[in-house]
């Protein structure tokens, strides 16, 4: 201790030195002292410390004076809080000296100490007694206007500290707004400026009574409008409040936008650029206030888009022409402040109709159909642009139209709406040709920068419409071309230009590229060869691509006739052995080169005799290292499936037990793409793989066959059926061995299902068909039936019945000459009444069998006089959804009429099922059968009529079905139960229509006008459906409502993906904030529902912070009774969790923190330390959730 004070003595006397490099030494090692975090200062020293510093601030040498405020920031966390007040005060004292050096110096001083004051929402007293300090000589500074220049540095400290620190001065907000306003019509303009920029960090914090105040007064100067220059500072004002404080301004737009119309036909063209910037921020900042407003922003826009008053574009060779001479000229215009010929201001007017464009494009997605009829053809006519800045904003708004047309392709590529006439996608399609004649002259213009934005065009036009430019390939690869044998190309540039090449060649035709094949192959190889590694990177991806195009595996015949690839395979083979070999390279050139000599291979093999054998020994090589070996393993795939039939037996014997390792390894995607490899290995070489090979495979298999992943069990089990096909003589070692352990087990998993459960009854087919000893139909029956039959075993889920059941099934198909003497077994044992489960088995072996008619009959007249109804029931849905079309069309009317019977059960499970087997009969004849359901919607039975909405359900799925447009026209009549005076009838009506939302949302997008304000109306509390119920001693109080807001809240959430732009977004979010004072698991749905509206559509959440805020705030700081069970800790936990998921996501909107009640907030979060380390978790989680997607992108 004691020898770092006297250290620091010893500094300050050097610090009086009349030797310049002394005082620069020692300022330098104090302010290293400083910065560690061990320092400790007795008052004394840091006295004198403070008082050094800032005599230094007055030295006579610059370096020392910015040494010296170098040192402020870190001694302000260092010494105690009066010496920080005596800090500011001699700054602020030196702020109003006559030396402009020390101005500026004690200018930058006040920064650096505000910069490091702990921010508003950590609660700290300092920054709050600091701030009051600054802010009063501030506001004297500003108000007093002698010296613009302690003006101008005035108001840059103060925006900065408002944007820092603004929610600590509150008090101050009014004379703070006060002394800013006059400053608006200050005669320099510098000074108006920055009191925009200040006035801007202003609203975001001040209270509601300060914006008031400033909206009047700006309303009321813009009404007076004395003189053009004061008007156009306010239209600035209005807008950097709009973009600061888009949600509060909001209420006050319809008395501003009539002024600003009308201020755009002012013959001023930097006033008329102001109000465009004010459009757009009212359109990105206000999305609902604005709305009625659009079309009038639209049409002053593309009135603007084309205002070039000095140019003449009548004549298009002209055009070209003037177009070089105009490109000279920019070089010496010198920059805009010197050239101010008023004349032409205009390309800023043009530049900001192509950016508040933009931002119309960019939000409202409705509005799509309409932008393609007018701003579309405007955006386009645009792009021969002379100012290369506009050029670059036009081509940006024309992109943001894309990419609204891209997202939505799952509703518009719907065989519904295409009925509709012209969709986004229909009118795009037409207006192709148009785009591609506009950008075929940019394609070849000098600017580096048109070019680029040409190829992002281009690339995202191809995205959207996947082959629509078939016919102007021509046209367009000279362009590229061009770009990549430029010499001044940039690198970025190639990159585009490759990008954009690959994309178009992956979504056309290959045809269509033959005759550019020549042009082509020349600039790609020579970008392959580039030094920089992306660029190499980028042309390998096109290489890949252009060997698919000139020899197309699909079609031999035709294609070797019609385009002969011999001349460029050498070519193309060459530039890519070379950095294939080459070892020191960036890792994802060395992947990219895998990939595309694995292509070239497999289209081009067979001719390359001589390079095939030392080309795979390189792969081999590349196979035994960790970095390569899981893109050589898809190479090779690649290969073994080709149709030329490469010879791969050189390297087999070496390759198979490298794969056969790679199964044990601890990576899932190399395990899957072994699999998948060694699975076409076996059944195209199967000559070639020895039984020695097998074996290395099979050892490896067990562990991978086991419910814990599903999909890596899928591929093991297709290969074993592989191998029962090629090697039938290596399975005799499974009779004992622990696969078929592993199997069986693997069948009574209750995950088995979809793809794993038919690779298992493939493999179980294919086994039995081996008739492997030891293995044949009756063995493999005991095994899979062992465990149904011996009474004490009983298994561990229902479930399980079912997988036996289809698997023994399978055998049956199998195995035709054995079947039906066991299902006579099956039938005796049933009746005779063994445990349950064997209806389950025994009528999928019907099925197996085929005899519908022979058993069908049996199996209702069962369901009429048995007791076992449920099984049988399901028995029965079973057949329904396995059985053929016309095979079940004759029994239709009699299962219809046996299920009605059953639609009125008491019990809940039976009616799912019977509702499940009347959606899927309604499948099978729509015309008839959907009507008669419609009519039972009259019953006066509830259950009837719930059973039937649930039937509904299962006539909907996401693939296109004939009854789609059957239901479209009915399917409001199904929802209007939405009204029905029974609670369930209602709740299934609900989870019906979330269907719907979920896999068909073109069914209800029309109808969601009337659906939504009953789907709302669920979600509120009813007081009359909450009951007491009395158990021992306590009360308890039962909510029957809450399963029906629930599905409310459900079906809200599956909206906000399928059906957002039909939304009234602030409706929706009234009831998600009732939501979040809901019951515990409403809460849970609404903080995802908040999380997702952050990312979808910021904007409106921003503009309700506050009141979302404050039920958070409640969840997060409730605390359970302390002798509560563990569940209710464990919930409430839980619910903490969630809502500060959904504090994180609403942080993610940028202006969030500055709202006044969510810092407080922050503060109380970061104050508490249970909930702060919540906080800092799940922010790790999200940036890290982050990082990964960006990893898979």
């Amino acid at each position: 201790m004691a020898s770092a004070s006297y250290h620091i003595s010893n500094l300050l006397e050097k610090m009086t030195s009349s030797d310049k490099d002394f005082r620069f030494m020692a300022t330098n090692d104090l302010m290293t002292e400083l910065q560690k975090d061990s320092i400790k200062l007795d008052d004394d020293s840091e006295r004198k410390v403070v008082r050094m510093i800032l005599k230094l601030l007055e030295d006579k040498n610059g370096e020392v004076q910015n040494l010296a405020v170098k040192c402020l920031g870190p001694l302000v966390s260092k010494v105690k809080e009066y010496q920080v007040e005596t800090i500011v005060d001699t700054l602020c004292t030196n702020m109003l000296s006559d030396k402009e050096q020390l101005r500026d110096i004690s200018s930058i001083g006040l920064k650096t100490v505000i910069g490091e004051l702990p921010p508003a929402s950590s609660g700290s007293a300092l920054a709050a007694s600091v701030c009051k300090k600054i802010t009063g000589r501030l506001t004297s500074a500003i108000a007093k206007q002698e010296d613009v220049s302690v003006q101008l540095e005035a108001l840059d400290i103060m925006a900065d500290m408002l944007c820092r620190q603004g929610g600590l001065l509150v008090n101050f907000h009014p004379s703070i707004l006060s002394c800013l306003l006059p400053q608006l019509t200050s005669p320099r303009l510098a000074v108006r400026k920055r009191t925009i920029m200040a006035l801007g960090h202003l609203v975001m914090s001040c209270g509601n009574l300060v914006f008031i105040d400033l909206i009047e007064h700006l309303l009321t100067e813009l009404g007076r409008n004395d003189n053009m220059s004061t008007t156009r500072t306010y239209i600035q004002c209005t807008a950097a409040i709009s973009r600061q404080a888009g949600h509060r301004i909001g209420e006050y737009l319809e008395k501003i936008i009539p002024l600003v119309v009308k201020f755009c036909n002012v013959d001023d063209d930097e006033l008329r650029e102001y109000c465009i910037q004010a459009f757009e921020s009212f359109v990105r900042r206000c999305p609902k206030e604005v709305y009625p407003h659009v079309p009038t922003v639209i049409s002053i826009c593309l009135r603007y888009l084309t205002y070039d008053p000095n140019y003449n574009f009548d004549d298009e060779d002209e055009d070209d022409n003037a177009m070089d001479a105009e490109q000279n000229d920019e070089d010496y215009q010198g920059s805009d402040d010197e050239y101010s010929d008023d004349d032409d201001m205009s390309w800023k007017v043009r530049r900001a109709a192509a950016k508040c464009l933009d931002a119309v494009v960019s939000t409202r997605h409705e509005m799509l159909p309409e932008f393609y009829r007018s701003v579309s053809p405007a955006l386009v006519c645009r792009f021969k642009e002379r100012e290369e800045n506009v050029k670059a904003d036009v081509f940006h708004a024309y992109l943001s139209l894309l990419k609204q047309t891209r997202p939505a392709q799952s509703w518009l590529a719907d065989p519904d709406a295409m009925e509709q006439g012209e969709t986004p996608l229909t009118m795009l399609q037409s207006q192709v040709p148009m785009i591609v004649k506009a950008l075929h002259k940019q394609l070849k213009e000098k600017s580096v920068k048109t070019r680029q934005c040409c190829f992002n065009m281009l690339t995202e036009l191809v995205n959207v419409l996947p082959g629509a430019l078939t016919q102007h390939i021509p046209v367009l690869i000279p362009g590229i071309i061009f770009s990549l044998n430029d010499k001044s190309s940039s690198s970025n540039l190639k990159i585009d230009a490759l990008a954009c090449l690959h994309v178009i060649m992956v979504t056309h035709p290959a045809h269509a590229f033959h005759a550019h094949v020549p042009a082509l192959v020349p600039p790609v190889v020579a970008c392959v060869g580039d030094p920089f590694y992306k660029i190499t990177s980028e042309a390998l991806l096109v290489t890949q691509q252009l060997v698919k195009v000139i020899r197309p595996l699909d079609n031999q015949s035709e294609s070797s006739d019609s385009f002969d690839p011999s001349p460029y395979i050498n070519d193309l083979f060459t530039c890519t052995i070379k950095r294939l070999k080459a070892a020191d390279i960036d890792q994802e050139v060395k992947e990219r080169a895998i990939s595309c000599m694995g292509q070239i291979i497999c289209n081009l093999g067979d001719r390359l005799p001589n390079e095939l054998p030392g080309t795979l020994l390189i792969f081999l090589e590349r196979l035994k290292n960790e970095i390569t070996r899981l893109t050589t393993v898809k190479a090779l795939t690649l290969i073994a499936g080709s149709p030329l039939k490469i010879d791969l037996r050189p390297v087999l014997p070496d390759a198979v037990p490298i794969l056969a390792s790679f199964l044990r390894k601890n990576q899932r995607a190399l395990k899957l793409c072994t699999l998948a490899a060694l699975d076409i290995l076996l059944r195209n070489y199967s000559s070639a793989v020895t039984p020695v090979m097998v074996d290395a495979v099979l050892a490896e298999l067990p562990p991978l066959i086991s419910e814990s992943d599903m999909h890596v069990s899928q591929m093991a089990l297709s290969f074993l059926s592989t191998l029962a096909v090629t090697h039938p003589s290596s399975l005799g070692q499974l009779s004992g061995g622990n696969i078929l352990q592993q199997l069986i087990t693997l069948v009574r998993s209750p995950l088995l299902q979809g793809g794993a459960l038919a690779a298992m009854l493939d493999f179980y087919q294919a086994l039995v068909a081996t008739e492997t000893p030891g293995l044949g139909y009756m063995d493999l029956l005991r095994m899979l039936t062992g465990p149904v039959y011996s009474q004490s075993a009983a298994l561990p889920h229902k479930q399980a019945y079912c997988s036996i059941a289809k698997c023994v099934a399978a055998l049956t198909r199998a195995c035709p000459t054995e079947g039906p003497a066991v299902v006579g077994q099956f039938i005796q044992g049933n009746v005779s009444g063994t445990p349950y489960g064997h209806p389950g088995c025994l009528l999928l072996l019907h099925i197996a069998v085929g005899n519908l008619p022979e058993y069908l009959p049996f199996v209702l007249q069962e369901i009429s006089s048995s007791k076992r109804q449920y099984l049988l029931l399901h028995s029965l849905k079973e057949i329904i959804s396995s059985a053929s079309v016309s095979g079940l069309k004759p029994y239709v009317e009699l299962v219809w009429s046996l299920l009605l019977k059953h639609c009125e059960c008491q019990e809940e499970g039976t009616r799912n099922v019977v509702a499940e087997c009347l959606g899927k009969l309604t499948l099978i004849d729509p015309e008839t059968l959907l009507p008669r359901l419609k009519g039972y919607l009259e019953s006066g039975s509830s259950y009837a009529r719930s059973s039937v909405v649930t039937a509904v359900k299962f006539t909907i799925s996401d693939q296109p079905q004939p009854i789609d447009p059957l239901l479209k026209n009915c399917i409001g009549d199904f929802l209007k139960t939405l009204e029905d005076p029974d609670l369930n009838v209602r709740r299934v009506a609900l989870v019906t229509f979330n269907s719907a939302a979920h896999n068909k949302p073109s069914l209800i997008r029309e109808l969601l006008d009337s659906v939504l304000p009953q789907l709302y109306n669920e979600t509120k509390v009813r007081k009359e459906l909450i009951r007491e119920v009395e158990m021992g001693p306590f009360k308890h109080t039962v909510d029957d409502g809450l399963d029906l807001r629930k599905a409310a809240f459900e079906c809200m959430y599956t909206l906000l993906d399928s059906c957002l732009d039909r939304i009234d977004i602030f409706t929706f979010l009234n009831h998600v904030e009732d939501g979040l004072k809901d019951h515990y698991d409403i809460k849970m749905l609404t903080f995802l529902m908040l999380a997702r509206l952050s990312s979808l559509c910021p904007s409106a959440v921003l503009q309700r912070l506050d009141r979302l805020v404050e039920p958070l705030r409640a969840t997060c700081t409730t605390k359970v009774k302390a002798n509560s069970v563990k569940q209710e800790f464990e919930k409430q936990d839980e619910l903490k969790r969630s809502a500060m998921r959904a504090v994180v996501a609403l942080l993610t909107i940028p202006e969030a923190e500055k709202s006044p009640l969510m810092s407080e907030f922050q503060s109380q979060i970061s104050s508490n330390q249970e909930l702060a380390a919540i906080f800092d978790s799940i922010q790790r989680d999200s940036s890290s959730a982050n990082m990964e997607s960006m990893d898979t992108s």
